[in-house]
Order: C-alpha cells, then sequence, then structure tokens
C-alpha cells in the first residue's frame, strides 16, 4: 500500500513551540512507543526541573492519563509521546537556555540512557563488546522491538564511521542524534559526531564517526 505524500510544516518561531509540534497531526492512530520511553521523559524532567517542574509538565498536558505511570512494554499511541515531548521542551528549555535543539537531543539522548543502564541494556552492551559499529547495527532491531512504525538501516561506511537511515519518522532530527550520540556513550569509539539531513518530509541519514 502506498503511503500519501506528508508536508511538514517549518517550525515556528512563536512562544510555545518545539521541535514535536509539527509532527503532531502525523501519526496515525495504529502508530505507537513502548510505555519506558515515556516513563524515561518524566524521569528527565524530574531530575532537571524537580517536581514543581514534574507538575508543570503534566499540567501542561491537561490530560489525566498522564498522571498515572507507564507499563514499560505496553503500546501507546506516538502521538501522546509527541505531546509529552512538546511538554517536556516547555519546561526544559528554559534551563538550556532556550535552546530547543539542544532540548531535543537531549530528550533523544534521555531514552536511550534509561535502556541502557537496565539489566536487558546492560546484557546488550556487553554481548557487543561495545563495538560501535556493532552496537550501531543494533538500532534498526531496537526500534523494531519499540515502536512499530517506519523502517531503519545502518550502513557500514569506513572503519570508523556509519550512516543510519530512518525512513516515516516522527521525530525531531536532533533527536534522533541524541538517541544515536546515547548509543555511542557506551561504546569504545572516542569523540563521537553526528551530522544528520532530511531526505524527505518524514527521512533522514546520520552520519556518525568516531575516533
Amino acid at each position: 500500500m502506498n503511503t500519501p505524500p506528508v508536508s511538514v510544516k517549518p517550525p515556528s518561531s512563536e512562544g510555545g513551540e518545539s521541535l514535536y509540534t509539527r509532527y503532531l497531526s502525523l501519526p496515525s492512530p495504529e502508530d505507537n512507543f513502548r510505555g519506558l520511553f515515556f516513563t524515561s521523559l518524566f524521569n528527565l524532567v524530574k531530575r532537571e526541573a524537580g517536581e514543581s517542574g514534574l507538575k508543570h509538565c503534566q499540567q501542561l498536558l491537561m490530560d489525566k492519563r498522564f498522571q498515572r505511570g507507564f507499563i514499560s512494554f505496553a503500546t501507546y499511541p506516538a502521538t501522546d509521546f509527541l505531546r509529552l515531548a512538546h511538554a517536556a521542551t516547555l519546561v526544559l528549555a528554559p534551563l538550556l537556555g532556550n535552546n530547543v535543539e539542544k532540548c531535543s537531543r537531549r530528550l533523544g539522548m534521555a531514552t536511550v540512557q534509561d535502556f541502557v543502564h537496565s539489566m536487558a541494556g546492560k546484557t546488550l552492551v556487553s554481548l557487543s563488546g561495545g563495538a560501535p559499529h556493532r552496537l550501531l547495527g543494533n538500532i534498526p532491531a531496537a526500534y523494531r522491538a519499540s515502536v512499530n512504525f517506519g523502517e531503519r538501516k545502518m550502513t557500514v561506511t569506513g572503519d570508523k564511521s556509519a550512516l543510519l537511515t530512518f525512513k516515516r519518522d516522527f521525530l525531531p532530527l536532533p533527536h534522533t542524534e541524541g538517541v544515536i550520540l546515547a548509543v555511542m556513550e557506551v561504546s569504545t569509539g572516542k569523540h563521537p559526531q553526528v551530522r544528520s539531513r532530511s531526505i524527505g518530509p518524514l527521512d533522514s541519514e546520520y552520519e556518525v564517526t568516531w575516533g
């Protein structure tokens, strides 16, 4: 079945916006995320902005569903995750110099950092031996287990480089840069860098290099 073309609006410069706003209307009702990623964002807000920041984030969502805990491996609507990421940005961006790209990158890192410090995450890192190519190569499978939309592919481009391609992905490029950087943090690669570019309305590429 052919997917109809989508148009992603450029981010607004007005107050109350985030990099997630333009994606809110794009997921279908069937697109979903695992609950552990919701919990990771709430945990980040609480660590960085305290209990008052967490309450503010929940108030911005104006939805009692977000005041209950999320079951780690249950599935929840992708639109709800984007709403949460947007609210978290509004709370955290002022603490990061109102830099929404930096904030989005931090949110992406948080979703991975909580996982890699879990027992399952530690086992995965141990089995990979910390090899960057092996860890990056696990990203497509990790996404398939975490969300039910999009396609991801990793291509080795050199001894210390790789290219990740994402298709039909509903997250801003800086968010995914943060995901990749967090993966590289637990690898043996030194000084990782991620350069992203859009290749379509919901498609992107990430060039990863390390020392």
